[in-house]
């Protein structure tokens, strides 16, 4: 298992459109994968986790994959949240 901590940079956070986003990103990953968000654990390939997980524009949050993939899966999430997922 790998894990990195990352800032959210999207103004309104994970709201729809980029939960949405990022569950297509994640859902294509074949590691098991997890957002952490203080106390809550996140399944970031669900869109209604992602939105229930209420994460904001500033929150820093853990992702962690495990795998086969889990080097090129963090990778890529990683760079989808430092991309701003569309915003």
């Amino acid at each position: 298992m790998i894990s990195k901590r990352v800032t959210v940079i999207n103004k309104s956070g994970l709201h729809l459109r980029p939960a949405s986003i990022m569950s297509q990103i994640a859902q294509k990953c074949p590691s098991t994968v997890e957002f952490i968000k203080g106390e809550k654990v996140i399944n970031p390939k669900s869109v209604l986790m992602l939105m229930a997980g209420g994460i904001m524009c500033g929150d820093e949050i853990e992702i962690r994959c495990e795998g086969d993939t889990e080097v090129e899966d963090l990778n890529t999430l990683v760079e989808a949240i430092n991309s701003g997922l569309g915003e």
